[in-house]
């Protein structure tokens, strides 16, 4: 099963997100290490939120990486939600 979980994010977010992106970049390697996490990044022009997607058996891993991440943890994102993503088309 698929999920992705979106991220609404600070005004101040690119400013601030120096301090704490090296632990975000190394918990969602260890994600993708272990073939959960198949994509993620922000949003562009604006810059006002972002999105990452899991492949997990349960919407847990999701939520799991979220309450762990640094940015979340920091105060980079106001808000998050993980929603369970149907494919129906794409590579597996």
């Amino acid at each position: 099963m698929h999920y992705i979980l979106f991220y609404d994010i600070v005004d101040d977010y690119v400013e601030r997100r120096a301090a704490f992106r090296e632990e975000h970049l190394e918990i969602a390697r260890e994600f993708e290490q272990k073939g959960q996490l198949i994509l993620a990044g922000a949003f562009a022009r604006p810059v006002d939120g972002a999105a990452l997607v899991f492949k997990a058996d349960d919407i847990s891993v999701a939520e799991n990486f979220a309450r762990n991440d640094p940015y979340v943890q920091n105060g980079l994102v106001k808000n998050w939600k993980v929603r369970e993503w149907t494919v129906v088309i794409g590579a597996e």
